[in-house]
């Protein structure tokens, strides 16, 4: 398996189980994302974007990574770039850290989106903001290793059918899912954490890391 990590411009935060998602990995910035290289003590193989939000100050082992320069009106985002250029050299897992938050919502929920039609394709995807991760659900049954009292929620893309949720203080068993209910929001990991889905698409959305957040 070949991992990159795509830094991408949303907020991040550094912590151990951050470290060890990144470790060995191949790195790849999309634009802004270049400045978590420096909070990571990674150095990408390349940086993608249109350079419209380049930080100031990087130091020289950042600012002469090799550039792939894309004009700002563009058909992709600088994310997207980033990603298919892993693609091509050859990714079939991918962190992409950095993808919540920060200013652009539509950035954020193209991320969701695109995450999990990269699964779809047989990918694996990490979203994580390292605080938060998310997690594409396909059909079929994935477990996870979240620690008791986790919180998390199954953020369903459609309508859902045959959900089943074992390892939570709150229990589903083969369940149908109208789509925007928010029957699946806040739950909160008992045990081991099982997720199965007969029908549909979703994303599994987890907090690993209390509030107050590590410092970064």
């Amino acid at each position: 398996m070949s991992t990159f990590t795509i830094l991408l411009g949303g907020d991040l935060n550094r912590t151990p189980r951050l470290d060890r998602q990144v470790e060995g990995s191949r790195v790849i910035a999309a634009d802004a994302g270049i400045g978590h290289a420096r909070l990571l003590g990674l150095v990408p193989e390349l940086w993608v974007g249109d350079f419209d939000s380049v930080p100031a100050n990087l130091p020289d082992d950042l600012a002469t990574v090799p550039r792939r320069t894309f004009p700002a009106e563009k058909d992709q985002t600088d994310g997207e770039l980033a990603i298919a250029a892993a693609l091509e050299r050859g990714a079939t897992s991918l962190v992409l850290a950095g993808a919540f938050g920060g200013k652009r919502a539509d950035h954020a929920f193209l991320h969701l989106a695109l995450a999990l039609r990269l699964a779809e394709a047989g990918t694996d995807v990490l979203l994580t903001s390292g605080a938060q991760e998310g997690v594409p659900l396909l059909h079929g049954k994935a477990g996870f290793d979240y620690a008791d009292g986790t919180l998390f929620s199954v953020l369903g893309f459609s309508e859902l059918a045959g959900l089943t949720v074992t390892g939570a203080k709150w229990p589903l068993d083969h369940v149908k899912v109208a789509f925007g209910s928010s029957l699946t929001i806040s739950n909160e990991v008992k045990g081991h954490l099982e997720i199965a889905l007969d029908h549909g698409s979703a994303m599994l959305l987890a907090h690993p890391y209390p509030y107050p957040l590590p410092e970064s």
